[in-house]
């Protein structure tokens, strides 16, 4: 790229040169060219007509959706990739942005590369046919990323899903979790990048003739077919963008050509792969600089910008995926994950919120609240006050944004081109992927440890316990003791350890063998560092059991097959959740101690193994599998969700549980810490700049860091009444967009089923400070 060709000097005139014109470098184009904004939001503009005509119509369809927690519609027959259907669009006439990933608003697609069982139940769940011919080449003719799992996966695996020791894998779905750099289409064009994924290609020929040795050969064989894959992606990108019109081969030279162009990127990857997460990135500050540009020259509004990001947002909110009961009960509400890593500040010291960082936000009053896409500030004490209070006033108003600690993850990735995938998850952009693992019952593997291994739950015709973990003696004597519990806790984490790594292992070996993310890895630099992402829930109700078992008197109470079934608590205990380190240490334990035994298995394309504390929904799913528990949590009631301390046991107001969790290890659970936070606003004060400044003062307070404390990791704000959630639950119609945060994202309130809003509405509301 030493030299401009014309596409790249009409394109890139106005902007300072650098380093981002000799190779694929999008931080540092942004770094050299962008605006920082100190400013408030008084410059933002309303919604245009255009703007309102196209979401009322959208509206339709997810009113639709509410009422009957269905899809609008799918197509059974057509197996999705990038570029499998014909244009789709709201009204042609008045989108700014256009894209679907069918041919009609909120129409769903069938992705059978990942596996043919999840369409199957949907189109029998739906009523819809079942096409016999795409289920005969996807069992007979093309093998699918869930039959590769299956096939591999050992009996000790099989008994752990079913069980619910380990839950939510993505052996059927596609695994998602990895952010694709889509500003590199908008900065350079598909047909630059293409040329640079052949020099890629063309790198590893002396390595495929002159191996060192056979592992290196089967690394260089597989490099060499996933890029050339890649680079049929970018071309198949380009062909989908022709059919709405639109020439992406060179690099965009307005704004509305950038984002159209960033879009697209996306809408590729969500056209190709229905991964649990499927991320947008860090975009706004790099649109901001095309804005401000075309602002400057002259070709663009205010009210026109506004509308451009209005319509790329109004597109992000409606990607949808065919999924079925099963897996709705896990990530409840339609989550996509489309998360948009906002704010923060750069490594040179200068923030990066821009004038389009404001206006993304500012969608939430365009076009109502929404839960797509994931707005996630980028929260450091060093940003400035206006952006903070605005930040503040969306949250108040709307529930609708999550805040994770940029003080904390930018200097440990040394980069200030990080996004969040998903929840809570960093990743920089285009240089690193995660390898998606959802988690393990801790609560569940404690009962294992007083069980002998048995299954608490799960019992045959004759009441006998199925034995899912190695067989052992059960602790002696009526009362359990700490120091042997603890003991019988650590056995049983490595043998968890084990079985989640190998499943893992196998998933991710089949998952690029099958359903390879073609296009999402087409925008990543050729050599990524991989991250393999274990997961636990249950930290809340594990920590608290073992604090009643050291600090109280905890009688295990056991049935005829000597599983305890229930338990007998003597005298009081800490719970986790009111800053008392006696319990809070626990906690912290049991987070370092699992991520100890997980980075001690070795793991595929030699990932470095992470570790989340986040449950989604499945918090609710988790409990019903779980019995009775030494905390006094009744079997069947949900586990708090991600490091949240369990319901209604945080009895010492906001800073006493903020504290809490903000002692959890990131160093051990650098894959995120999801803690969902609700306050009630007359906790936060009796006026709005009241709210706002004691709303800020948390914030600060809770991500605080420096080189003696981590600080928390992530934060979801819900500021509300616990009385708005029960009569939305009565009357949904008064609240179709109603959106609240719950473990690691927002949801629409009136998606979930009723027993998923029961847990909600149960959850601890803070009234004090």
């Amino acid at each position: 790229m030493a030299e401009l060709n014309e596409l790249q000097k009409v394109a890139w005139e106005g902007f300072q040169p650098g380093a981002w014109q000799e190779s694929i470098d999008t931080r540092d184009f942004i770094q050299t060219n962008y605006t920082p904004y100190e400013g408030d939001e008084s410059f933002l503009a309303p919604a245009t007509e255009a703007t309102k005509t196209l979401w009322n119509s959208v509206m339709e369809g997810i009113k639709i959706e509410n009422k009957t927690h269905a899809p609008v519609d799918f197509d059974p027959d057509t197996p999705s990739t990038i570029t499998s259907h014909k244009p789709g669009y709201i009204n042609k006439d008045l989108e700014k942005i256009v894209g679907l990933q069918t041919d009609a608003p909120l129409k769903r697609a069938i992705m059978p590369f990942g596996g043919i069982r999840m369409i199957k139940t949907s189109c029998e769940t739906y009523n819809k046919p079942f096409n016999k011919e795409v289920e005969k080449i996807f069992t007979e003719y093309r093998k699918t990323h869930n039959q590769g799992v299956f096939d591999v996966y050992t009996p000790d695996i099989r008994n752990c899903r079913k069980s619910a020791v380990l839950t939510g894998l993505p052996d059927a779905y596609g695994r998602g979790r990895i952010i694709g750099d889509y500003r590199r289409i908008a900065l350079y064009g598909v047909d630059a990048l293409m040329k640079d994924k052949f020099k890629q290609y063309n790198s590893y020929q002396a390595q495929l003739e002159h191996p060192k040795d056979e592992r290196e050969l089967e690394d260089v064989i597989r490099a060499r077919e996933e890029i050339n894959d890649q680079y049929k992606a970018l071309g198949q990108l380009k062909q989908m963008a022709a059919s709405y019109g639109c020439d992406i081969s060179g690099p965009a030279k307005t704004a509305k050509e950038a984002l159209q162009a960033t879009y697209f990127g996306y809408l590729a990857a969500v056209k190709s792969q229905n991964g649990a997460a499927m991320s947008y990135g860090r975009t706004a500050t790099f649109h901001d600089i095309y804005i401000e540009r075309d602002i400057k020259r002259g070709i663009l509004t205010e009210s026109e910008a506004q509308e451009l990001v209005d319509h790329m947002i109004m597109k992000l909110r409606m990607v949808r995926f065919l999924r079925t009961p099963e897996y709705d009960s896990l990530f409840s509400g339609d989550p996509i994950w489309a998360t948009e890593s906002l704010g923060g500040m750069g490594l040179d010291g200068r923030t990066l919120v821009t004038r389009t960082c404001f206006r993304y936000l500012h969608t939430l009053y365009n076009m109502g609240t929404s839960p797509e896409p994931n707005m996630t500030i980028l929260w450091s004490e060093k940003l400035p006050a206006a952006w903070k209070k605005f930040c503040a006033k969306v949250s108040i108003d709307t529930s609708s944004i999550q805040y994770e600690n940029d003080d904390l993850m930018r200097p440990d990735f040394e980069s200030d081109d990080y996004a969040i995938a998903c929840c809570v998850s960093p990743m920089v952009v285009g240089k690193r992927m995660q390898f998606f693992g959802a988690r393990a019952n801790l609560a569940k593997t404690l009962l294992y440890s007083i069980n002998g291994g048995k299954d608490e739950r799960l019992v045959d015709e004759n009441g006998v316990h199925m034995q899912v973990g190695p067989k052992t003696d059960i602790p002696a004597g009526e009362y359990l003791d700490f120091d042997d519990v603890m003991s019988r806790v650590d056995h049983f984490m490595d043998w968890l350890a084990t079985q989640y790594v190998t499943a893992l292992n196998i998933i991710h070996y089949m998952h690029d063998k099958y359903a390879y993310e073609a296009i999402q890895m087409a925008l990543h630099d050729r050599d990524v560092f991989r991250t393999m992402a274990c997961g636990i829930a249950g930290l809340s109700v594990a920590a608290d059991s073992l604090s009643a078992i050291k600090y109280a008197k905890v009688k295990a109470i056991r049935d005829a097959d000597n599983v305890a079934t229930k338990f007998e608590i003597e005298g009081d205990f800490p719970k986790y959740g009111n800053n008392d380190d006696r319990v809070d240490s626990i906690a912290c334990d049991l987070v370092e101690r699992f991520m100890k035994k997980i980075k001690s298995r070795v793991t595929y394309r030699n990932a470095l193994p992470t570790q989340s504390i986040l449950t989604i929904t499945s918090n609710v799913v988790y409990g019903k599998k779980t019995g009775d528990t030494p905390c006094g949590r009744i079997g069947g009631k949900p586990f708090g969700p991600g490091a949240n301390p369990m319901h209604g046991r945080d009895v010492k107001g906001a800073v006493a549980s903020l504290s809490s969790v903000a002692k959890l290890p990131f160093t051990y659970a650098k894959d995120g810490i999801s803690y969902t936070f609700s306050i009630v606003p007359a906790a936060l004060g009796k006026e709005s700049n009241q709210q706002n400044a004691n709303l800020i003062g948390l914030l600060d307070g809770y991500f605080h860091h420096d080189a003696n404390h981590e600080g928390g990791q992530h934060l979801n704000v819900n500021v509300l009444n616990r009385e708005t959630l029960i009569d939305a639950q009565q009357n949904p119609e008064k609240y179709p967009m109603l959106t609240i945060r719950v473990s690691g994202y927002a949801v629409r309130f009136n998606s979930l089923t009723k027993e998923q809003q029961d847990d909600v509405i149960s959850r601890t509301f803070t009234s004090s400070l």
